[in-house]
């Protein structure tokens, strides 16, 4: 889940220490994980709690990424970072294409059917290999809708909603 603090847009999380060197396995929450090597530095950290540390090395290793971040001399100061947040700025990332969206931007988004119903709030997405899938909460229920065009009727992130043809009772 990418979510947002501030004017940080978390990427993904630092994993296990790779070798004795100071490198760590980065789980990246993004489309496309090689993304975050076009960013010299990123941001560490937990919401509230960041800071700006700069890239020495990056490396795509066997679908994954694995980093080498500048004052991370061996295994004991990577293995210190593990489970650490990872992000980029917001100021620092592309604007998305029309009809493209950042997740973290439809999170905490009204979701409304065709019929003028609250169905609850974006909490959250995630892949599932065919689609995106939106998580919206209403209280106690939580619904799954597909993130498809036959579904999602439009997006107003300046209205902050997104309008669907889903039933209440779907």
């Amino acid at each position: 889940m990418v979510e947002k603090s501030g004017d940080i847009i978390v990427m993904g999380q630092i994993g296990a220490p790779f070798g004795v060197r100071g490198w760590v396995h980065i789980y990246a929450d993004t489309e496309y994980p090689d993304s975050l090597m076009d960013y010299p530095v990123w941001q560490v950290g937990m919401p509230g709690n960041w800071r700006a540390v700069p890239i020495e090395d990056i490396e795509l290793h066997a679908k994954s990424i694995v980093v080498k971040f500048e004052g991370v001399a061996d295994r004991d100061a990577a293995a210190l970072l593990r489970n650490l947040q990872v992000g980029i700025l917001r100021s620092e990332m592309p604007e998305p294409d029309e009809n493209e969206y950042y997740w973290t931007d439809l999170i905490g988004l009204a979701v409304i059917n065709l019929q003028d119903e609250h169905l609850g709030t974006v909490t959250q997405l995630f892949e599932t290999g065919a689609n995106d899938v939106l998580v919206v909460r209403d209280g106690e229920t939580e619904r799954l809708l597909p993130f498809v065009a036959s579904v999602v009727q439009s997006v107003d992130l300046s209205g902050r909603k997104i309008v669907v043809d889903w039933g209440l009772d779907y």
